[in-house]
């Protein structure tokens, strides 16, 4: 079985349209309730689409079923897809969606902008890899 390029293009997408959302917001000075919803909503999508992205890929490639969001990534890592660096930042970044959609503790919300301002990277590093991959 091939990758489904649709399924990854679509997930990319999602990527895209919420990176320049939260671009837009984190560039900002000062934030309203609005912006720290849209901010927090953007970044899950790009966190859950990136997860999609690889859980279709180690279904696929009939790699190990990961065991949870942030084992994708060391799944990815262990058959020669992303960098052991690159993985190690994808898993944090996993582990940080289920702070954002679990609310384990009253997250400061400074914190998720500064992870939006320096840790996306992360996320355009990962898609420039998937659109190599799948050309």
């Amino acid at each position: 079985m091939e990758l489904n390029k649709e399924i990854i293009k679509s997930r990319i997408d999602i990527i895209e349209r919420n990176l320049r959302e939260i671009k837009d917001i984190s560039a900002q000075k000062s934030f309203t309730y609005r912006d720290e919803l849209a901010l927090k909503h953007a970044l899950l999508e790009c966190i859950e689409a990136c997860v999609d992205i690889a859980n279709h890929i180690i279904s696929v490639k009939g790699f190990r079923k990961a065991e949870s969001y942030s084992d994708v990534f060391k799944v990815l890592e262990e058959n020669g897809i992303i960098d052991k660096d690159l993985s190690e930042r994808l898993q944090s970044m996993a582990k940080f969606r289920n702070v954002l959609v679990h609310r384990y503790a009253n997250i400061d919300f400074n914190k998720i902008v500064e992870f939006s301002r320096k840790d996306i990277k992360d996320i355009e590093e990962f898609i420039k890899i998937i659109l190599n991959l799948i050309k």
